[in-house]
């Protein structure tokens, strides 16, 4: 496996990348409308505003196997994973691990003090592997308020933080 910076003929299938975690999230979250018609038009409008020299990808006999992105976070030490996606037949070989240790080095390079990641709540496998992979540092938590009627809401019970059970 080699994990390379994105080039022009990568591109369709980063699409292809950004449409399968869009996929995961529409599953998870139990809504079909997450990403909109077209997923991969979000992964064009994220490729604008960040610049193809901030994703990488990992490739394997040729094939694009996982992706992962740098953005800018909340303060100008301070830098975001988005995305991170590795297929889901290649899950579980060191694809993601070895995404986010380049990251991290180039993030070194590149000055950054702080790299986060947002993990959606209802996602335990990505919150799991992201505390594997280092992140474990507690940051910013994110809390929604669903003003919508109780029996329209997509959250279920989920995680206790700080004493207080939070649904996800």
């Amino acid at each position: 496996m080699e994990i390379r910076n994105c080039h022009d003929n990568d591109l369709e299938a980063c699409r292809e990348l950004y449409v399968h975690m869009t996929e995961w999230h529409r599953t998870i979250y139990d809504a079909p409308g997450i990403g909109g018609d077209n997923p991969g038009l979000q992964f064009d409008e994220h490729l604008e505003k960040v610049g193809r020299e901030r994703i990488w990808v990992a490739e394997q006999e040729g094939r694009l196997v996982g992706m992962i992105g740098l953005q800018p976070g909340y303060g100008e030490s301070e830098v975001e994973v988005e995305p991170l996606v590795v297929l889901p037949e290649a899950r579980g070989s060191g694809i993601g691990r070895a995404l986010v240790e380049h990251l991290v080095a180039a993030v070194k390079n590149l000055g950054h003090r702080d790299l986060n990641v947002h993990v959606v709540g209802r996602n335990a496998e990505a919150i799991r592997f992201s505390h594997d992979v280092g992140f474990d540092v507690g940051g910013h938590l994110e809390l929604f308020f669903d003003t919508s009627p109780r029996d329209e809401q997509i959250w279920r019970d989920g995680e206790t933080i700080a004493g207080r059970r939070f649904r996800v």
